[in-house]
């Protein structure tokens, strides 16, 4: 895939950064209101099922070949990995657990995409900016909500607390490995949009016995459902699920895992502005500082891949010799 790197047009690739960053940054709020009118499992497969359909449609319409048997395996556990217990995990102890305190657990997977990433073990390991970037990244997110980290400190943990924090342990580590799998298997010449509808309906059909084994569907009455918790599983749907899914599967293909892998520090950054904007949050100024080392973290993580797509390319001895 080097050959994808040098060819994905620059505004593209910035645009579906700027998605991923903005868009995921925004879900924590809308995760939260939409829980508000559906329980958490039943969420995830209406959400994932709803938009692996309306892109399978997509894809349809437009011609794109559907039915790969190789592509659909290697989807479906990406997409079980990602979406399925990554973001179910997420979605299910946002429950118990204020959103702060989620985005910081959420935020390893940065440092997780580097230790499971093994073919860029060399390269990320021995760039100092890289390694320094990603710490310098986690204390950030830890002082945007070292005030929440406090509070829960101070305060007695319930059992279902426990149980979430060390379920966001894993979480992450799902994430980083979902994501690898999908950019080192999927076949370059597939279809993306075609391989995240995939990924979607795979996850969708994952929630389905989690809403069972919780006896979700007793009691649960659609009508029942508040105009804002319909409104916020729209938008989880349109914006959180096909644009910025897609726009985050596709970066994966043209881009460094370890370059993708920033928007967990920047989607906090997101989340805490949009409180602070909708809310009657304010920001403090240790806030203020965790935000700019968030995104010096950013730069620094970017500045070696910059530096090392702007190496030149030594030219091979064949060449040298045919030269001289």
């Amino acid at each position: 895939m080097a050959h994808l790197n040098k060819t994905a047009p620059p505004l593209l690739v910035y645009l579906a950064f700027a998605t991923v960053y903005i868009v995921w940054g925004s879900t924590y709020f809308f995760i939260q209101k939409a829980l508000a009118g559906f329980p958490p499992f039943i969420l995830g497969t209406f959400r994932f099922l709803v938009a692996g359909a309306l892109l399978m449609t997509w894809c349809r319409f437009k011609g794109e070949q559907i039915f790969d048997k190789k592509n659909i395996k290697y989807a479906a556990i990406s997409g079980f990995l990602m979406l399925g217990i990554g973001n179910g995990i997420v979605i299910w102890v946002e429950q118990f657990i204020p959103s702060g305190l989620v985005a910081i657990m959420v935020a390893s997977a940065a440092i997780w995409f580097v230790i499971l990433d093994k073919p860029k073990w060399k390269e990320n390991l021995s760039s100092k900016s890289t390694i320094a970037g990603l710490i310098i990244g986690f204390i950030g997110v830890i002082l945007l909500f070292g005030e929440q980290i406090m509070h829960s400190l101070n305060t007695s943990q319930s059992n279902m607390q426990i149980l979430g924090m060390a379920l966001l342990m894993i979480g992450p580590i799902a994430w980083a490995g979902g994501s690898l799998f999908s950019k080192y298997k999927s076949d370059p010449q597939s279809s993306v949009a075609v391989n995240t509808a995939w990924q979607m309906i795979a996850a969708g059909i994952a929630f389905l016995p989690g809403s069972f084994l919780s006896s979700e569907f007793k009691g649960f009455h659609w009508q029942n459902i508040p105009l804002d918790a319909w409104l916020s599983i729209g938008y989880l749907i349109i914006f959180g699920s096909i644009a910025a899914f897609s726009a985050y599967v596709w970066l994966l293909s043209v881009r460094p895992a370890t370059q993708v892998s920033t928007y967990a520090y920047v989607n906090p950054v997101v989340a805490v502005l949009l409180s602070v904007c909708f809310t009657n949050e304010k920001v403090t100024l240790i806030q203020i500082l965790g935000l700019i080392v968030i995104l010096a973290s950013v730069l620094l993580i970017n500045l070696a891949k910059y530096r090392a797509s702007t190496k030149p390319i030594p030219a091979s001895p064949e060449l040298q010799v045919s030269k001289s």
